[in-house]
């Protein structure tokens, strides 16, 4: 499906704007003001630190369940370690909430979840491989090992998400869950593959060898291919699974888009001629847009995956970029 800049935008911008009546004790809100013939979204203005921990426990759970020590070790130490080394991804637990958002239980994406993890785990072995620092982060397997090993990531998660269809008695049942599953591999190995996650990396390099390109250049070339795409795959599989119906499955890719483009901005660190000022008028526009997609979903649901645009954390590294 286009990721192509204009099918992002939506066609009725919404005004953010911080509301002090604190709607919850000590929490400031944010409230998203539509059309007057809309309903406002207020959301308190933190983050939904246990909501995460327990989606990233239940994928950490599935993995360690998948991953295990055995012979031949040679393969499944390596392949247990690149795993679990990796740096952290909030894409694995969007896609979980995302299921959950469209009415979905979080079972039905776990698997979808896990694939997410292992594709990101197999993206940060290889990309260890092309840095001249020296690992720091446990054994050291050497570059053949590491380079096979995060060979076969992806296709051993495209393997537990084709393994994790239900067993319907319901013929009709059986087949539109298979139907659910064959999309959401299509969708992971999109953005994992050469029109995304792989596309990214290259334009980063090009990007850091040659001139280095403008500050917008770098957004959409990098962090909107790089984790933009991974989070929109995320957010559009979690609805899939979910049974979400094609109109909540594009909001939530776009929406993993703007949290994915967020998160690549903050990681990288990269001040550029724009400057932090800049930096933070981009993350601005890009929370507006993601918290946009959001109106209309269960309230009470939607707090969880709306605090990924309201990350502390992440505004306090994005100060110090400067």
């Amino acid at each position: 499906m286009s990721m192509a800049t204009g099918a992002l935008l939506p066609s009725k911008p919404l005004t953010p704007s911080v509301n002090h009546r604190r709607l919850f004790p000590g929490r400031p809100t944010i409230t998203i003001s539509g059309p007057p013939t809309t309903t406002s979204l207020s959301l308190p203005l933190r983050s939904s630190p246990d909501y995460w921990a327990s989606a990233n426990a239940d994928i950490q759970a599935h993995l360690e369940r998948a991953i295990q020590i055995r012979h031949p070790l040679a393969v499944s130490e390596p392949m247990r370690h690149l795993t679990f080394s990796a740096p952290e991804t909030t894409a694995p637990a969007l896609c979980l909430l995302a299921c959950e958002l469209v009415g979905g239980s979080r079972d039905q994406a776990v698997a979808a979840g896990s694939a997410l993890r292992l594709v990101h785990a197999a993206a940060s072995a290889h990309e260890g491989l092309l840095s001249s620092r020296p690992r720091t982060d446990g054994p050291n397997f050497g570059p053949n090992i590491e380079l096979l090993t995060g060979d076969g990531l992806t296709p051993f998660g495209f393997e537990l998400l084709a393994r994790s269809e239900p067993d319907h008695s319901n013929p009709t049942t059986r087949a539109e869950s298979s139907s659910r599953v064959l999309r959401a591999i299509i969708e992971i190995a999109r953005a994992s593959g050469s029109h995304g996650m792989v596309e990214a990396r290259y334009n980063e390099i090009e990007m850091i060898d040659g001139s280095g390109g403008d500050d917008e250049e770098w957004v959409e070339r990098v962090c909107k291919k790089k984790e933009g795409e991974i989070h929109a795959c995320a957010g559009a599989c979690g609805a899939i699974l979910g049974g979400g119906g094609e109109e909540e499955i594009e909001r939530l890719r776009r929406y993993g888009v703007y949290v994915g483009m967020i998160r690549g901005i903050v990681a990288a660190k990269r001040v550029g001629r724009g400057g932090r000022r800049w930096l933070e008028r981009k993350v601005g526009e890009l929370r507006e847009l993601g918290l946009n997609e959001l109106k209309g979903f269960n309230r009470e649901k939607v707090e969880p995956i709306a605090s990924l645009m309201l990350t502390s954390e992440h505004d306090r590294r994005l100060r110090m970029t400067d």
